[in-house]
């Protein structure tokens, strides 16, 4: 007669303690997601705070002292790469609009790229120059400022480099293959229709006509006395008056400075150390995501593959 009893009362216990421990179970839920939400609260007020003070510009955090600010151009310089005039003119125009900044620093490592390109970027460094005139800025070369990358220096302020960078190679060229006679022996036909006698310009599975041939010439003189003019503009007296400097060649750093292509020694902590006197680097350099970057590499390859001729910097 006991027995059912207490399996009665064994059961009513174990679901009481089951309710109870569902009960924490959930109070502890409860209370988990609180906090949760209290902190997501509590950094929504730290941001507004952020930028209440002017902590945060452009979606980076700023320091509150005053800072040398870094911008880094590597690469190829090209429309659609990581050193694209887009990007590297929204850095600068990030780090002289910042009140902390006291200089800016463009460390350079590039072999050229596009005139065009180098050239915006050089127009855009002498407006803000302008614009900013207690902000110098500086250029810093890596292991290589050459072409485009030199097009881009010749704006700055000061040139600091290694004594075995190379520096120089104030040229411009064009390059792409010549296939005549290589279709007919694999008994290919070349079918090219154009409307415009030149349209075919320089076209790779035809004889080199010596017309387009001059006007290629004349093409590459034109824009390379334009890089001329921008290197005597921003180097000025400095420049020694040495033909060769404008002969495509490059120089080592220690050759460059006593040619007045650069300035001095000096890599980015020595110049925000000795020069700007602000020690603090901020980085301002446009960072990609890995996605984006894989996909503007692999379009680099196809245009590669597309193009038949260009001009570059290099």
């Amino acid at each position: 007669m006991n027995e059912p009893e207490v399996k009665k009362e064994d059961w009513e216990r174990n679901l009481l303690e089951n309710l109870a421990l569902a009960a924490l179970r959930e109070q502890r839920r409860t209370r988990t997601w609180g906090i949760f939400f209290k902190m997501l609260t509590f950094l929504y007020l730290f941001l507004l705070l952020f930028f209440a003070l002017g902590w945060i510009e452009d979606g980076k955090v700023r320091i509150s002292e005053k800072h040398s600010a870094l911008i880094d151009l590597r690469g190829v310089i090209v429309a659609d790469g990581n050193s694209s005039a887009d990007k590297i003119n929204a850095s600068l125009q990030s780090a002289f609009r910042d009140k902390n900044t006291k200089g800016v620093i463009l460390r350079i490592n590039s072999p050229g790229g596009s005139p065009v390109q180098a050239g915006y970027i050089n127009d855009e460094i002498r407006r803000l120059r302008v614009k900013y005139p207690d902000i110098p800025l500086y250029v810093v070369v890596g292991d290589i400022c050459a072409s485009g990358g030199y097009y881009v220096a010749a704006a700055a302020d000061r040139i600091f480099v290694d004594k075995a960078s190379l520096v120089g190679s104030i040229g411009v060229l064009m390059d792409g293959f010549g296939f005549t006679g290589t279709l007919e022996k694999l008994g290919v036909e070349r079918r090219l229709l154009t409307a415009g006698e030149n349209k075919g310009f320089l076209d790779p599975f035809t004889p080199l006509d010596p017309t387009q041939k001059a006007h290629a010439t004349s093409l590459l003189r034109e824009i390379h006395e334009q890089f001329i003019q921008v290197v005597k503009l921003g180097r000025g007296e400095r420049l020694k008056n040495t033909p060769e400097i404008f002969s495509g060649i490059v120089w080592t750093g220690q050759k460059s400075i006593d040619l007045g292509l650069a300035d001095e020694m000096g890599n980015a902590e020595y110049v925000a150390r000795e020069i700007i006197e602000a020690e603090t680097l901020v980085d301002f350099t446009p960072h990609e995501g890995l996605s984006d970057l894989f996909t503007k590499r692999f379009s680099q390859i196809i245009l590669g593959i597309l193009s038949e001729n260009v001009w570059t910097f290099r």
